[in-house]
């Protein structure tokens, strides 16, 4: 096999990422911990795995799992409020620099390049 060459050589630094919203967020964070409880709390066996407290004849390692089924569907449900009620707000504003009355893509203002453009 022969080996291959790049197409084109790299020239220049690479571009600079758009700036905006920060991705990580506390309540994206939030709403993490919220949808990962659950698993932590089924899959910590140990934690439950006995016979009591027994609540009304069941065993607490029954009730403890059918209870966590009720807690998990609350916690999906304020999971997914709190991403709604986040992404509508980044919906209502707009990164920074975005609708600025700018309308070339070199940052000018009345969409003619500005010297120096295209270099």
């Amino acid at each position: 096999m022969a080996d291959t060459a790049p197409s084109a050589p790299l020239s220049g630094p690479p571009p600079a990422p758009a700036v905006g919203l920060p991705v990580i967020t506390p309540t994206r964070v939030v709403c993490g911990i919220l949808l990962l409880a659950p698993f932590v709390a089924l899959f910590w066996v140990n934690s439950y795995a006995r016979l009591r407290p027994a609540f009304i004849g069941i065993p607490f390692f029954y009730w403890y799992q059918l209870l966590w089924v009720i807690v998990s569907g609350v916690f999906t449900g304020g999971a997914y409020l709190l991403i709604r009620r986040e992404e509508a707000r980044r919906r209502a504003d707009p990164p920074p620099g975005a609708g600025n009355g700018s309308s070339g893509a070199d940052g000018g203002t009345d969409g003619a390049p500005t010297e120096g453009a295209g270099r």
